[in-house]
């Protein structure tokens, strides 16, 4: 892997930049990854959380490891519990290693409720007997637990990560990186961003049309996504990290999405909110069901992040990594007070409706339409930032140190 001093990592040639499968990547190392992320760690007690629809069943005995399915909870014990427990508490000097698990909430952030289960089918409390009692928490689950986990980590003091969605991909590439060099990559890429006072994003569509989305952002400080939670100040990692981000304070304009099925619509947005989608093919009945939902409760097509991959990686399939991969954007929507936003879950009309929802424009993902150009605007300076889903010469100058 490049050192710290390099200033022209070999990942951010060219050549791996158009094919990432090129990347030549270190094995797995739980002792590398822990040691990194969350210096310093002697003496820290450390467990995992995962999440189940009966979480007490397939966690009592390890049930779950016996069953069809499962896969995310199933690395989970194969590379971190029994990584822990053979041999990475004892090298990092670590207590604990316990796994315990909530019911599944069914929704990207939505908050957790309180009841959790030991292996030994006994229900505890997440906050009096995991948040109070453990300094590092690992959030290995279905769906992503970031927000939640951020807010009661300021609440009672530990640090963690969430790993929503693991897979053997994800394991290979995007948590075998060195962690210092992420973190460098996206400071390089946030400091070429960062107090941007607009952002364009032009999508062509195949039909020949290009719609435009523009996001204010009033001149705020970039922040980043970088995988380090070193120190001892409360914090939640989401890894595979890679990412700088803003919180937008306006928006308008029109964007394409992809919906779950397959279904292709065209997002209006008006003061910072999705009003309404329009059919582009696909199925009407899934722009109504979502037109419906902006009726019902408009807090939800609020745009609370607007985010760019700053990672060179192979894609995983899972949005976690995928949306941290060089030349890539994301919007998202929903509630964005883990960012530093003010989209809170008491502002929905209904809980599971809290959620934080990205939107990832990637050519794998979104092969319907391609992101032609993002720009930056910063004061009189404008700045190509993505062309094509490839980042622009400026990006790379920025990231290579040039």
């Amino acid at each position: 892997m490049p050192t710290l001093q390099e200033p022209f990592p070999q990942y951010l040639s060219d050549q791996i930049i158009a094919d990432p499968s090129k990347r030549s990547y270190p094995e797995f190392n739980l002792v590398g990854l822990l040691d990194t992320v969350f210096t310093p760690t002697r003496g820290c007690k450390v467990c995992i959380l995962v999440d189940f629809e009966s979480p007490q069943e397939l966690i009592t005995n390890f049930h779950f490891l016996t069953q069809d399915g499962y896969a995310v909870q199933k690395k989970a014990h194969e590379h971190f519990y029994q990584g822990l427990k053979t041999g990475a508490l004892e090298e990092l000097q670590m207590e604990g290693g316990e796994m315990f698990a909530y019911k599944i909430t069914h929704g990207s952030n939505l908050d957790l409720a309180d009841e959790v289960w030991d292996t030994e089918g006994n229900q505890l409390s997440l906050d009096k007997d995991i948040y109070s009692n453990y300094d590092i928490i690992l959030c290995i689950s279905t769906y992503s637990a970031t927000a939640p986990l951020t807010a009661k980590a300021k609440e009672f003091g530990f640090r963690g990560a969430t790993l929503h969605g693991l897979n053997d991909v994800i394991l290979s590439t995007g948590l075998a990186v060195n962690y210092h060099d992420v973190s460098r990559d996206a400071e390089r890429f946030r400091l070429a961003m960062t107090k941007a006072d607009s952002i364009e994003i032009d999508f062509a569509l195949e039909d020949g049309r290009v719609l435009t989305a523009w996001l204010g952002l009033d001149g705020q400080e970039a922040q980043k996504s970088h995988g380090l939670c070193n120190g001892l100040t409360p914090d939640v990692a989401n890894l595979p990290a890679g990412e700088v981000y803003f919180v937008p304070t306006d928006a308008r304009g029109q964007f394409p999405m992809k919906y779950e099925d397959g279904t292709l619509g065209v997002l209006e947005v008006v003061d910072r909110c999705i009003i309404s989608s329009t059919l582009i093919e696909g199925n009407q009945t899934t722009i109504d069901v979502h037109n419906a939902k902006l009726k019902d409760d408009p807090m939800t097509g609020t745009l609370g992040e607007l985010g760019f991959g700053t990672q060179v990686l192979p894609v995983s399939g899972a949005d976690i990594q995928d949306e941290k991969v060089l030349g890539t954007c994301h919007l998202a929507t929903g509630r964005d007070d883990h960012l530093g936003g003010d989209i809170v879950p008491s502002l929905f009309k209904k809980h599971e409706n809290s959620t934080h929802d990205d939107i990832l424009f990637a050519p794998h993902k979104t092969p319907n339409f391609n992101i032609s150009q993002v720009r930056m605007n910063r004061g009189k300076q404008q700045e190509i930032i993505i062309e094509n889903f490839r980042p622009s010469a400026y990006v790379l100058r920025a990231m290579r140190g040039e």
